[in-house]
């Protein structure tokens, strides 16, 4: 509740200066662009969820990471529909994913990833996997 109430804030008296400074006019249309951007990268998201998908694959993500990029990919396209300009500075930082990292590990408090391949005790796939032997049986009987 807290942080609605300060996000509130910060939306009502941003809005208010920045609407000053540069008029009525200025500000609708701002308004009608960020909608439509934000109309834009809702219609396209299957792109960006794409490229997240591929990065998965070629193991440069792991599915937490891509979770998390979906959701703010997402949250900052309705942040960009949403009329206000600090909703829209959040929405534009969202999409990208370096800004959505730092939020995900400042607020939700996500602890990096650990990249050190000699770690046993990650508790990912690759320190559950065990190494085996198969044996054919049709070329024993030969």
């Amino acid at each position: 509740m807290i942080y609605f109430l300060i996000y509130l804030f910060l939306e009502i008296t941003l809005s208010v200066e920045i609407a000053s400074k540069i008029g009525g006019l200025y500000t609708f249309l701002e308004v009608i662009f960020s909608a439509f951007f934000g109309l834009f990268l809702l219609t396209n998201f299957k792109y960006t969820l794409g490229s997240n998908m591929a990065m998965i694959f070629s193991g440069e993500m792991d599915i937490k990471e891509f979770q998390r990029l979906s959701l703010f990919a997402i949250l900052g396209a309705f942040l960009l529909i949403v009329p206000g300009f600090f909703s829209d500075i959040l929405g534009v930082l969202l999409q990208f994913s370096a800004f959505g990292t730092f939020f995900a590990r400042k607020f939700l408090k996500l602890k990096p990833k650990n990249k050190n391949k000699n770690n046993n005790d990650r508790g990912d796939m690759d320190s559950e996997i065990i190494d085996v032997e198969v044996i054919d049986y049709r070329d024993i009987r030969k």
